[in-house]
């Protein structure tokens, strides 16, 4: 019977999901048939945004639920491909969708390590981990750490590790949702945050993991439809075949034929000099601090004393003044930033194609794959979703989908990044800034794109052209020429993609402070009513909190995303890791291993972003390479010269790895 009735909600549900696609595609198709009938480009992103969100509140109404076990674990029913498609959505968030093609745009070969580590992580996910949580049952995975080590303080050390990682990795989608709200529908950039806020909000508020769960589902169809449509439109523009995978080699030719002919080049080599000076004057300027800080705030206060009300400079300089450093401290670090870019830019093209040709670079470029693969597979909110499959069996089939699932966008971002950059250096290289296309001024808006005519000639140069990452995906479409309901389309995709990532991650945190922390150790004898209660509470002041956060813009969103990844491999994977397969690790050991992954994770984080510390040359993005080796170390070490786990401990863990039947007792009712 209860296979009977598995077999018929997956039917319901393969209908619901087929309808809603078919309407979706519907609505693309009459939008651009109204863009062609001069329909104004403003509405046609309100349609996007506001109807989709309109889509996930509905979903999110109808999901609404009081019932612990469907708030926390969607009732555990939910089948392995949807499950897949939910973890995809949850898992490529803002940074996937609009920044990984962006960063292999920016950086070639090297932004292969984002896909590499990404990918690989689910495979490690999918075979080390994934069954196993679900075998174990419960809700989160601080009651696995205390199920499986015993006592508090393993709950209490992953609650604070949960909420670090989640919190860093929530504030980079809010700024990306306030990124593209503020750019689609013209509203200023802290109050997108805050909209954006909203539709977080509606898809988690009032049905928690269920809610999330079928949004999530929603919001991958929009996401990868999005992601899908315009790079194969591209694709066929630029080759005749709308295959972007198999035809982005022609890019390549173009891209690396092009950038050779930039190295020589009279104009190019002009620009490049033009940076290097610009660099060598913020260089005297930082070593000049803090009196450089002072007479720069002072020329500012005096030129604006000396503008009229109703001069036009008087707005310029007005915001020069809101923007500038407001201490020697905070000067230093953004003119650190500056002078690296100009650096950056005063050094001709490298090939596109070629692999780091430094061993600083290879080491460089492993340690991030590694970081981001073993990252990938600590994640909380991402562990979190395989506690909501019926059977362990559709939670290992579930990570294999979501595997495929997120393998649809990652292949085919290199084709996005290489047909923007060559789209870039075909037809805006050699242009003249006088007939600079509209969709410049609209990204230089937002502050994602900039181009300066460096050397004073007039004519844009390759080496004149700063494109943020987050730019390329969004701006492509109007970069290639392809009309304005595809724009719209990829707001929608990257509102969709950082939305469901924002969900679970609020779900995450929540859970930890309602479920794992007030609960589990402060009131253990509290309502199931109350405790979906506090959790919707929580849930409102964390999202409250995020989006205060994002409001401010922050120049350090990828470093947020990275660290999110090395701090969860420092802690979370090898507690968890070594929960399932290493029956001799006690609670002293996984205790001790995690504590000091944090703190060694966390203290070069902080040292080499802003203090100038440098271990072996690794950058700050692949902190985690220091914690997790120093967490296994610790924890091995101290679990064998500690007791041993109890017998029934030790029985727990066969339990979890043995491939049928349940723990007895796991399941909370």
């Amino acid at each position: 019977m209860a296979q009977d009735a598995m077999t018929a909600w997956k039917k319901k549900l393969r209908l619901i999901y087929g309808v809603y696609t078919g309407v979706f595609a519907l609505f693309i198709i009459s939008l651009w048939i109204a863009e062609n009938m001069g329909l104004p480009q403003k509405y046609i992103g309100y349609a996007f945004l506001f109807g989709t969100i309109g889509v996930y509140a509905a979903i999110g109404i109808l999901s609404r639920t009081s019932v612990v076990a469907e708030y926390y674990v969607a009732g555990r029913k939910v089948p392995a491909v949807f499950n897949g498609m939910a973890t995809a959505s949850d898992w490529m968030s803002a940074a996937s969708f609009i920044g990984m093609a962006g960063a292999l745009y920016l950086q070639g070969y090297d932004g292969l390590a984002f896909i590499m580590g990404w990918t690989g992580g689910y495979v490690l996910l999918a075979v080390l981990v994934a069954p196993y949580i679900r075998k174990f049952g419960q809700f989160t995975i601080p009651d696995f750490l205390e199920a499986r080590y015993g006592g508090k303080i393993p709950r209490f050390i992953g609650i604070i590790a949960a909420i670090i990682v989640s919190f860093a990795y929530l504030v980079a989608q809010i700024t990306g949702v306030g990124i593209i709200t503020s750019r689609f529908i013209g509203i200023p950039f802290e109050a997108g945050v805050f909209l954006g806020l909203a539709g977080i909000l509606v898809c988690s508020f009032l049905g928690g993991m269920r809610a999330v769960t079928w949004t999530q589902v929603a919001q991958y169809i929009i996401l990868i439809v999005a992601y899908m449509i315009p790079v194969i439109a591209i694709s066929y523009k630029h080759t005749g075949v709308p295959i972007p995978q198999i035809m982005y080699g022609q890019a390549l030719q173009v891209i690396e034929s092009k950038q050779k002919a930039l190295l020589n080049d009279v104009k190019e080599i002009e620009v490049r000099g033009e940076w290097k000076k610009k660099a060598e004057e913020i260089s005297m300027k930082i070593k000049t601090l803090p009196e450089s800080w002072q007479k720069g705030k002072s020329e500012l206060e005096e030129k604006l004393s000396q503008l009229k009300e109703n001069d036009p400079e008087r707005a310029k300089t007005e915001k020069a003044l809101k923007d500038y450093p407001k201490t020697p401290q905070e000067a230093k670090e953004k003119w650190t930033n500056q002078m690296k870019q100009a650096q950056a830019m005063s050094k001709p093209p490298k090939s596109y194609i070629a692999p780091p040709a430094d061993t600083k670079g290879i080491i460089n470029f492993l340690a991030l794959t590694f970081c981001l693969m073993v990252g990938t597979a600590g994640l909380p909110h991402v562990l979190m979703r395989f506690y909501t499959t019926p059977t362990v069996k559709e939670a290992r089939s579930s990570a294999a989908w979501a595997l495929f699932f997120i393998f649809l966008l990652y292949f085919t971002a290199p084709a996005y990044a290489a047909f923007a950059r060559s789209e870039i250096l075909t037809n805006i290289v050699g242009q003249a800034f006088s007939a600079l296309p509209q969709w410049v001024a609209k990204w230089s808006s937002v502050g994602l794109i900039s181009i300066k005519d460096m050397n004073g000639d007039g004519i844009i140069q390759f080496s004149e052209i700063i494109i943020q990452a987050d730019a390329v995906v969004l701006a492509t479409p109007e970069i290639a020429g392809l009309p304005y309901v595809v724009a719209g389309l990829i707001a929608a995709g990257g509102l969709a993609a950082a939305l469901s990532t924002a969900d679970g991650l609020l779900i995450t945190i929540s859970n930890a402070i309602s479920h794992d922390l007030y609960y589990k150790i402060i009131n253990p004898n509290i309502s199931p009513s109350t405790r979906v209660k506090i959790g919707k509470a929580l849930l409102l002041v964390v999202a409250a909190i995020g989006a205060y956060v994002a409001s401010f813009k922050l120049a350090i969103i990828v470093e947020l995303v990275a660290w999110a990844f090395s701090l969860a491999a420092a802690t979370f994977f090898p507690a968890v890791v070594f929960g399932i397969w290493d029956k001799r690790m006690n609670k002293t050991g996984a205790v001790s291993g995690m504590i000091v992954g944090l703190l060694v994770t966390g203290f070069y984080i902080i040292g080499s972003r802003f203090y100038g510390i440098d271990w072996f040359g690794i950058k700050t993005i692949a902190a985690g390479i220091f914690g997790l080796p120093a967490n296994v170390i610790v924890a091995l070490i101290i679990s064998r010269i500690t007791a041993a786990p109890s017998k029934e401990l030790q029985e727990f863990v066969d339990n979890i790895r043995y491939p049928k039947g349940a723990v007895k007792g796991g399941v909370e009712e």
